[in-house]
């Protein structure tokens, strides 16, 4: 089972405690993953009025039983296991609502669409909540690298949508040092947008224009590079960017298409 997926703002730090640490397998494994890394990093936040989202410290949690499992965050239950591929049906919370906790307001003088107004008026970033969402997860990998397929909908209510995901990377690993790239995209459904990019009539403003976004595809590249320094600890860097799809950068609460992270640091696995 990969742990590499993404959880909230700290998507780029679950990855780092995992690069390299299957080296030296206990020799009774169990079936809890802890670890921690330490260490300085930032993903950017494509909102207008918002903050970055600092990286500094996170936790990687997970426990993996025959065939249920719990996965920072992620809760699934795995139907099909063999040498070809690993089917789940996995549960988890949709991770785009992260941007809206660092949001701040502001008096402005022009509406987000240019036209100016006659007095200050007070601009709001409307608030989003998690969405819980369901789904099935298919893992491949070989030689030729690994494949991650996922679909989710929705089943909290909260936005009523779905996303498909596909990712691909291949790992390559001389002695302690480890790299990956890989590459993937995610289409997002209109009512996925919608909900996270959109502008309702009850949030307008003349500050802020009504607006509904449809269905696109965001798409994303990733390098991790680690190195093993000891049984326990691990130096890893991880950089990413995310290229928001049409729709979602035509919202006028987006100013930034691309979305950046990075982290840089020390994991340790218990």
């Amino acid at each position: 089972m990969d742990s590499a997926r993404m959880l909230l703002a700290c998507l780029l730090l679950t990855l780092a405690p995992q690069i390299g640490q299957a080296d030296e397998p206990d020799a009774e494994e169990s079936r809890w993953q802890l670890g921690i890394a330490l260490g300085y990093g930032i993903r950017t936040n494509p909102l207008v009025l918002s903050d970055e989202i600092p990286i500094a410290v996170d936790l990687d949690i997970a426990w993996f039983g025959d065939r249920f499992f719990f996965d920072n965050g992620d809760v699934g239950f795995t139907f099909a296991d063999n040498d070809y591929v690993t089917a789940s049906v996995v549960g988890r919370f949709n991770s785009d609502r992260v941007f809206f906790g660092k949001t701040d307001t502001e008096f402005v003088t022009a509406g987000l669409d240019g036209t100016t107004l006659p007095i200050a008026t007070l601009l709001e970033i409307p608030d989003r909540d998690y969405a819980g969402e369901m789904g099935i997860e298919l893992l491949a990998g070989g030689r030729w690298g690994r494949l991650q397929l996922t679909a989710h909908h929705d089943v909290s209510g909260t936005h009523d949508g779905y996303e498909v995901h596909a990712d691909y990377g291949r790992g390559f690993r001389r002695q302690r040092w480890y790299v990956e790239p890989s590459i993937g995209l995610s289409y997002k459904s209109a009512a996925l947008n919608d909900y996270y990019w959109g502008v309702r009539s009850g949030e307008a403003s003349p500050a802020l224009p009504e607006y509904e976004a449809g269905a696109g595809v965001n798409v994303h590249a990733r390098f991790m590079l680690g190195y093993q320094m000891t049984r326990n600890w691990r130096f890893a860097l991880v950089a990413e960017a995310e290229r928001l799809n049409d729709e979602a950068f035509a919202s006028p609460i987006v100013v930034d298409r691309t979305v950046y992270g990075y982290f840089a640091g020390f994991g340790y696995r218990f």
